[in-house]
């Protein structure tokens, strides 16, 4: 029996990452080859994961967002960064983004039927009031564990043992619903039970049969 129902943020409750990394480059010109080779620049400078930086809070969105621009500008120094507001990226990246509605709708249907439900995230200190107000499940969720709160993140076990910790719930009884291969694998081999997401349709059946939950699925769902 499932007690508790882990839901990832990017990717699963937001639109699919390369769909938000297209987004951006159309506010700003910025291809998304190029947001990412930057990001890891800053990244390897560090000896880290390409998101760890912001990821782990060892640098403040500020901070990160000048390193993009300067390694953006190295790369490329015809790269036209003026309409990218890098140092506040989160604001500019999350506007007019809307959430999956699809699986928004599935934690609300969870919890209605006495679930526990919570937010898994690798995420960043100063994007919170944009993706919270975004998935809008403040007044749904029992938890949150972000990255950044706690320093370490997806697919570390750390990230893993602490949720358990805080929900009070062993690993067995504990569902993962994360699109990165590496973060399901780490869950699993955890103990924990876990849920590749691909697409909505599949992640709404395995979880109406992990859960027993009837879970209605939403019509006209903008991201699959």
């Amino acid at each position: 029996m499932i007690d508790m129902i882990w839901f990832d943020f990017g990717g699963v409750l937001s639109p699919p990452i390369p769909w938000l990394f297209d987004n951006y480059a159309r506010k700003t010109g910025l291809r998304p080859k190029a947001m990412q080779g930057a990001m890891c620049t800053v990244a390897k400078d560090l000896g880290v994961p390409m998101l760890e930086p912001i990821e782990c809070a060892m640098l403040t969105e500020r901070e990160w967002g000048a390193r993009l621009r300067i390694a953006l500008q190295e790369a490329d120094p015809h790269c036209d960064t003026s309409a990218a507001q890098l140092e506040t990226f989160g604001k500019q990246w999350f506007a007019d983004v809307a959430p999956n509605q699809s699986m928004v709708a599935a934690v609300r249907a969870l919890k209605r039927a006495g679930k526990s439900v919570g937010i898994l995230t690798n995420n960043v200190v100063e994007w919170e009031p944009h993706w919270r107000a975004m998935v809008g499940l403040d007044d749904v969720v029992d938890i949150v564990v972000d990255s950044s709160k706690v320093r370490c993140r997806k697919p570390d076990a750390r990230i893993f043992q602490i949720a358990c910790e805080r929900a009070g719930v062993h690993a067995s009884k504990s569902l993962l619903i994360d699109d990165l291969p590496e973060n399901v694998e780490a869950a699993r081999d955890l103990g924990w039970n876990a849920i590749l997401f691909t697409h909505n349709e599949d992640a709404l059946d395995r979880l109406q049969r992990w859960t027993g939950v009837n879970i209605i699925r939403t019509e006209g769902a903008l991201f699959e």
